[in-house]
């Protein structure tokens, strides 16, 4: 029996799941119905109204029992349906006339307890080409009466679990969506009967049901939804009702419906609409819960498992594959996908993981979030830095779903993304908050001169919004740590800052300021009033050698204050913002040379020159966010990555990210605790292999070396020569080692001294004088 596991956000015990498993034996007549009712009770799982939840409970259960943790009864079928639905023969009179002359409409909520209602409702629903059902989920249904009978049936219903084109509207995370889509209602079903012929009759009907709609499903759920979504079918309607009720056209599916497991797209494709039923749904539904790391029911037995165990994909073969995938990609960072995975077999299932229907870049890295968010609960101060790149496929001509990433006409072809490193004060990469990857929309390039007419949502600058989001979110979960969002200049964002502000439990906000913003009360602009500030402290920094100058030592004038900010002329409706701002510039700088200058703005109080220092201190780990993206450019060739679609891409880049972020961790420990164990990232056999291959099998110590020792070995293996002069190791010659120390690791378990198929010195060889 296993020890235990987590689904759908609940913890299964190894005792419950014996206690499932003999509730079963024990009563085996027992539905999957009234079993999962029991395990409702058992673990007081309850919806908000109060209600078990058992659908959830059910599904949880069937994956248990898919991963043959549980033994669920047998089935007992479905209620056997009707051949061929029955069309009512009933004799209605037929409705002609104008909305006008219909008279009052009355709007009747239908539930299965109004026997006459409900068989009325059925009835009608005959003439839909869907029928009555089953409809999914929590729902309402309506009947439309007027002085001349019965003239429209509705239904509202739990909303699709993906769409597309309705969540990248949205803007939520996974766990947002995950959380909050119950508070989306689908309009599922909705009949004009043939025999009514009542112009402008569907966009009245359903903005009278939209209008109760809310209150209708508070009195029955305990929640008010906030946003409804619908689906018409192009190919019988046009969806006119929709637009006249200023329903707004989001795009379209892809055909697959609910229970496409197979991806086979067998429907028809319709057109997606949605309604806002408040001004605020997007911060609603975009809401995620704080999120709590899931305890672990095993020890993982590697990094690869530390990492990605435990990822639910409903499947725990697809789990597998990805550790197995992780350790291959690991080994061989700038291997193809054929040659990481080193036979015919593991690749087609490398290949077929990744075209999965149930895999996801978010799906995939959420196990490598919970464990960065424990990482993060060790510190006391971790900055969570954010910052925008883009991976270039235009070599890739099969690859489909592609965007511009530069000039939309003929430009660079490939994916964008944003992400969010969480990196301790000394600059240690602890791990990924947060990843957004998307491929721009080519209609929707060039069109910068609106701007300032699109809500922030409807921008590609919401993505410091919604990653500033994920690090409160980190923030809620670690509350013993001070978590600081840090951005460059494309982060001077009002509305993030507005943001920030608004949050004051969430994380704190350190930006480099790209405007020279308003001060309130008279002061000016925000770079003159700090020149005009008094010099609270200098301080010489070292200035690296570039391409346009040599290696010097700068002077910096230190200047802070609180600011008062005034918002843009074109969004005058804000609220203005305090915060506290930090000025470096440089004094005396040299003839020819740009003098360094610094303004950084921070939600965090500044009072003392420690203070500013520790700011710019900060900032200037940022730059470790750069040197994570060339690691997985160059360490990790994403972009020579050949699969057919962005999707695939995705779905690799997951995988991909963790590696680079495993080699950039490698490169900091050796240089910012050297004298750690080298156990601290290497396995037993991988240092003593690479030690007794660069020095021999006689020197392999008993004693573990230092982070350090084998830290300058392995990147020995990949060109770095350790002389005096050459510093530490980077990371171009920790990946290059990394690849030859699998090789060598690999010999080390097959032939080493500890191998259990090493034959021991027997008889067998030949005792003649000069043999061999």
């Amino acid at each position: 029996m296993a020890s235990g596991a987590v689904v759908n956000g609940r913890e299964f015990s190894a005792d419950l799941l014996r206690r499932i498993s003999a509730e079963a034996r024990v009563h085996p007549r027992i539905s999957r119905s009234e079993l999962s009712r029991r395990v409702c009770d058992w673990l007081d799982w309850r919806g908000p109204d109060g209600n078990a939840k058992q659908v959830s409970c059910r599904v949880a259960l069937l994956k248990l029992h898919r991963r043959r943790l549980i033994e669920l009864p047998e089935p007992q079928g479905e209620v056997p349906r009707a051949a061929e639905r029955k069309r009512s023969n009933e004799d209605f009179d037929r409705v002609d006339c104008s909305l006008a002359e219909l008279g009052d409409l009355i709007v009747v909520p239908v539930t299965r307890f109004e026997c006459e209602l409900n068989a009325t409702w059925k009835r009608l629903m005959t003439h839909h080409y869907l029928g009555p059902g089953p409809l999914v989920g929590a729902q309402m249904r309506y009947l439309i009466g007027s002085d001349r009978g019965w003239v429209s049936a509705l239904a509202f219903s739990a909303a699709a679990w993906h769409v597309a084109a309705r969540d990248e509207w949205i803007g939520w995370s996974e766990r947002a969506r995950k959380a909050n889509l119950r508070y989306v209602v689908s309009n599922s079903r909705f009949l004009i009967p043939p025999w009514v012929t009542v112009p402008n009759l569907a966009s009245k009907t359903l903005s009278l049901c939209v209008g109760r709609l809310r209150h209708d499903w508070s009195q029955r759920y305990g929640y008010e939804p906030v946003l409804l979504e619908t689906f018409v079918d192009k190919e019988r309607f046009q969806g006119t009702c929709y637009q006249a009720a200023n329903w707004e056209h989001l795009g379209m599916t892809q055909g697959r419906g609910r229970q496409d497991r197979e991806v086979s797209c067998s429907k028809s494709v319709k057109d997606i609409y949605a309604l806002p039923l408040c001004k605020r749904f997007r911060s609603a539904l975009c809401e995620a819960p704080p999120h709590v790391p899931q305890p672990r029911v095993t020890a993982p037995v590697d990094w690869a498992e530390e990492e990605f165990g435990g990822a639910d994909f409903g499947d725990e073969r697809l789990s597998k594959r990805l550790v197995e995938l992780a350790r291959d990609f690991y080994a061989r960072p700038q291997a193809s996908i054929p040659q990481a995975c080193d036979s015919r077999a593991r690749t087609k299932a490398a290949y077929r993981w990744l075209t999965h229907p149930m895999i996801n870049l978010q799906a995939v890295l959420a196990p490598h979030r919970e464990a960065t968010t424990r990482r993060i609960s060790e510190q006391s101060v971790v900055l969570a830095v954010q910052d925008t790149t883009s991976f270039n496929y235009s070599t890739h001509a099969a690859t489909e779903g592609l965007g511009p990433i530069g000039s939309p006409e003929r430009g660079p072809q490939g994916i964008m993304m944003h992400d969010t490193m969480a990196f301790t004060v000394d600059g240690l990469p602890l791990g990924l908050v947060d990843v957004q990857a998307w491929a721009r929309d080519p209609k929707q390039t060039g069109k910068k001169h609106t701007r300032h007419k699109r809500p922030i949502e409807q921008k590609e600058s919401a993505k410091w919004l919604h990653s500033f989001k994920a690090a409160s979110a980190v923030q809620a979960a670690c509350p013993a740590t001070k978590v600081v969002s840090v951005g460059d200049r494309e982060a001077d964002i009002y509305e993030l800052f507005a943001l920030a502000l608004a949050e004051p439990k969430g994380a704190d906000l350190l930006v480099r300021a790209e405007h020279d913003r308003l001060v309130k009360d008279g002061h000016g602009r925000l770079f003159t009033h700090m020149h005009q500030q008094p010099i609270a402290a200098e301080r010489v920094v070292d200035v690296p050698r570039t391409n346009k100058s040599k290696a010097r030592s700068a002077t910096l004038a230190i200047r802070f204050a609180a600011v008062k900010l005034g918002p843009p002329a074109k969004k005058s409706k804000l609220e203005p913002i305090d915060l506290w701002a930090v000025f470096a510039s440089e004094i005396d700088a040299p003839d020819g040379t740009s003098p360094l200058q610094w303004m950084l703005l921070t939600t965090i109080d500044v009072t003392t020159p420690e203070d500013a220092f520790e700011k710019l201190d900060w900032y200037a780990k940022r730059w470790g966010i750069e040197v994570f993206h060339k690691t997985l450019k160059s360490g990790c060739r994403i972009e020579q990555r050949q699969l057919a679609t962005e999707p695939r891409l995705e779905n690799c880049l997951a995988i991909d990210l963790v590696v680079a972020w495993r080699i950039l961790l490698l490169t900091m420990l050796g240089r910012q605790d050297p004298d750690q164990p080298c156990t601290a990232f290497f396995e037993e056999h991988e240092w003593k292999a690479v030690v007794a291959f660069t020095r021999g099998p006689e020197n392999v110590p008993e004693i573990i070396p230092s982070m350090r020792e084998v830290t300058r070995i392995v990147a020995g293996l990949g060109g770095f020569l350790g002389r005096k002069g050459d510093g530490e190791p980077g990371v171009k010659s920790l990946w290059v080692g990394l690849q030859r120390l699998d090789t060598i690791s690999a010999a080390w378990l097959a032939f080493g001294p500890e191998s259990p198929t090493r034959a021991p010195p027997n008889g067998s060889v030949s005792r003649h004088p000069g043999y061999g």
